[in-house]
């Protein structure tokens, strides 16, 4: 089968996608994977089509500060997108046509859902939802979208404001969608619900990318929707650190990792200086990643307790740190939890403090820090916090039963369980490249 995947985001956001489309590969599918261009050459690179969709993350970044700025604040940040997302639905319909021209089944993501909901309407090719946080609405599973709640909510509380946050996502959204995408593909409009009520059930079935062990499936949902377990784009097999890493790792014990990612916002020299002080004050070794810009550390700040890389991959780098601090985006969150090790997070948006809540449950790692008021003897505090017996067990117990995950391998037996996938031959050669040995608003 030809099969589109439609996904938006940071490198966080797409790995996991990427990772879908290899076991997809290898069960003899051929994929294409639509997403903006800065991910181009990670994904030909993985042996998977690529196709451009309007949707920079990373621009967006720098054009918008004040998203980041103001990411714990559900109402502030959907205001903001609504002039970006109108820019980037301004292609969507165009784009999305070539990117589907011959597919048998598309997948979409996050705000790409709603793509993938319309050129299903436009074409008649089935579509189903892939997502890596809960989304459906339930009353056990607090909204991600709001910071997470002290005490536990009535489960008729949540329930409400599930359907309250699609109602005003939908307001947000529905310029772009219905002025714009909906109508370069030649659909009606939607109503004022939106894309969120009616429609075939087919429309709610979703693969949700995360780990039963962190999150457990809703008692609310049903059989449409599928916890598989995180979607892990492993290349740590064929990874070969630089000496210089390589020499500092062997040089003593295991330092702790600091990085956050593909996220940034304007106080990156503030975060870094903190950073920077808190392990002087704590006194440990330990690697600065500084990603898409996230830390602000050049080559100058190494010395024998100190080093600093852009990036490595995580499944390599995270067992061999004693402690990871970080953002709390899905996939550093699932890494470092399948890795075995503690987390310190200091979320920039509301669903990494929902991760972050998670694990503090868990007691894989302590109450998540405010970036925004967050000191120097906090941080010391929490990555000391992380480093004691407890929180070291609770974590190493964490990782096991999640190292037992086969999340690609279930999401692909459960499209086949739903008729969504048929039997194929292997791809022609040269369809695929090279394979790889390892092998916010939605819809339902």
């Amino acid at each position: 089968m030809r099969i589109t995947i439609f996904a938006v985001g940071t490198m966080g956001d797409i790995r996991p996608f990427l990772a879908l489309a290899h076991g997809l590969q290898a069960k003899g599918h051929v994929v294409t994977l639509a997403t903006s261009q800065n991910f181009e050459g990670l994904i030909t690179r993985f042996g998977v089509k690529y196709a451009p969709l309007t949707a920079d993350y990373e621009t967006l970044m720098h054009k918008a500060p004040e998203m980041i700025e103001n990411g714990m604040n559900v109402v502030k940040v959907g205001r903001i997108m609504r002039g970006h997302l109108s820019e980037m639905a301004s292609n969507w319909g165009r784009e999305g046509r070539a990117a589907a021209e011959g597919a048998e089944l598309l997948i979409g993501q996050g705000p790409a859902t709603i793509l993938v909901a319309s050129l299903s309407d436009a074409t008649g090719i089935p579509c189903v939802q892939a997502q890596l946080q809960p989304m459906t609405p339930c009353r056990d599973i607090q909204p991600m979208m709001l910071p997470p709640s002290r005490i536990p909510l009535p489960g008729f509380l949540n329930l409400g404001l599930y359907h309250a946050l699609r109602f005003f996502t939908w307001q947000m959204f529905a310029p772009a969608i219905n002025e714009m995408l909906r109508k370069d593909l030649g659909l009606k409009p939607y109503n004022w619900l939106g894309p969120y009520y009616g429609g075939p059930r087919s429309r709610r079935r979703v693969l949700y990318a995360y780990s039963p062990e962190i999150l457990p499936k809703s008692r609310d949902w049903n059989e449409d929707q599928v916890v598989t377990g995180f979607w892990y784009l492993d290349e740590g097999e064929n990874y070969t650190p630089p000496r210089d890493l390589a020499d500092f790792l062997a040089a003593g014990e295991k330092p702790v990792y600091v990085g956050f990612g593909s996220i940034f916002g304007r106080d990156t020299e503030r975060i870094t200086r903190i950073v920077i002080a808190a392990l002087k004050q704590v006194g440990c070794r330990a690697i600065l990643a500084t990603g898409w810009g996230g830390i602000a550390a050049d080559e100058s700040l190494r010395d024998d307790k100190i080093f600093v890389l852009q990036a490595a991959p995580h499944d390599w780098l995270f067992p061999r740190m004693a402690v990871a601090v970080h953002h709390g985006g899905a996939g550093t969150t699932a890494a470092a939890a399948r890795a075995g090790i503690p987390s310190v997070i200091m979320p920039f948006i509301t669903e990494q403090a929902f991760w972050s809540d998670r694990l503090e449950k868990l007691g894989a790692a302590p109450k998540h820090l405010n970036r925004k008021t967050v000191t120097v003897e906090a941080l010391a505090a929490a990555i000391e916090r992380a480093r004691k017996p407890d929180m070291i067990a609770a974590a190493a117990a964490l990782g096991e039963r999640m190292q037992r995950e086969t999340g690609v391998a279930t999401a692909v037996a459960q499209l086949e369980e739903w008729d969504l996938l048929h039997s194929t031959a292997r791809p022609e050669h040269g369809t695929t490249g090279p394979v790889h040995p390892a092998a916010e608003a939605a819809i339902g």
